[in-house]
């Protein structure tokens, strides 16, 4: 492993000696005395060892992660293992995993999901954090379920919707649904009623991707919540409508179209995400050949 990272520039001959120095005091592996000297990254090491293995690297911050694909191993299995499914490849199931040599987890997935798995490596944090992602919501959803069904029915009065959107788990669903859509740089967020739960969608590079199903019993009040942000009128049920919020967003402002839509099995709530801070493209940078871009600045 050091000579490797010796020839990938990383490090050089006299730092990878002096680390082989302190693995012999310390006992600690070549690659933790790398980092803890901060000579690399994890994912420096992570990348390295993917190669010596023969296996590809992939950073998660740069995929996108359908949450269908993602939930397909519980999230306990997916922390004892570090291991995260990321998409499939055909019909063989990709899995990102921070020790992809751990044959015991291998196999546990692929008696779980019933498919062939195929390894990819990924640093340990960012497991840890996409498993956080796409998880974190699983318990809010849980508690609001359980007092949303004593608060909230189909047929419930206009007053009591009202003096719901603003309790606390309610507000804290919402937020927490905008605040991962912009942190999964979702254009688009699709709230959805089915027959039986509440479907959430992200639109993601133009494809949609389900997010989670929720309990129906929190319908009606997450979707007034919105149309109260919005500054929509909540009373009125049967007619499509528009809104707009003002969000701040992880230090970043945010503006959100709103649009209802009544359906058979409740309103569906769409909302474009639009980044305040998101620059405009000018037009030497929207890809117009030279003697186009100069006619049109000429007309």
């Amino acid at each position: 492993m050091g000579s490797l990272l010796v020839e990938t520039g990383l490090i050089t001959e006299d730092q990878l000696a002096e680390a082989l120095a302190t693995q012999v005091s310390t006992g600690r592996p070549i690659g933790r005395v790398l980092i803890d000297q901060g000579l690399i990254s994890e994912s420096d090491l992570v990348r390295s060892l993917a190669k010596q293995v023969g296996l590809e690297f992939v950073d998660l911050t740069e995929r996108v992660i359908d949450a269908t694909v993602a939930s397909l191993i519980p999230e306990g299995l997916a922390r004892r293992y570090q291991a995260l499914p990321i998409s499939w490849d055909e019909d063989v199931l990709v899995v990102a995993m921070a020790d992809p040599s751990n044959v015991l987890a291998v196999d546990d997935i692929r008696a779980l999901t019933g498919a062939q798995v195929r390894c990819v490596v990924a640093t340990s944090a960012q497991i840890r954090e996409t498993i956080d992602r796409f998880h974190r919501l699983d318990s809010e959803v849980d508690d609001l379920a359980s007092q949303a069904a004593d608060e909230l029915s189909d047929n419930d009065e206009l007053a009591n919707v009202s003096a719901v959107v603003e309790d606390a788990p309610i507000v804290k669903f919402v937020n927490l649904l905008i605040t991962q859509a912009v942190a999964d740089r979702a254009s688009d967020i699709h709230v959805e009623p089915a027959e039986r739960d509440l479907r959430i969608r992200f639109r993601i590079d133009g494809v949609l991707h389900e997010v989670m199903r929720s309990p129906k019993a929190i319908q009606a009040g997450v979707i007034s919540r919105l149309k109260v942000m919005s500054d929509i009128n909540i009373a009125e049920r049967r007619i499509p409508q528009d809104g707009r919020m003002s969000l701040t967003v992880g230090g970043k402002p945010i503006d959100l179209r709103v649009a209802t839509l009544p359906t058979v099995h409740g309103e569906k709530v769409v909302m474009r995400i639009l980044d305040k801070n998101q620059a405009l493209l000018s037009l030497q940078d929207q890809g117009f050949l030279p003697d186009t871009l100069e006619r049109y600045e000429r007309s």
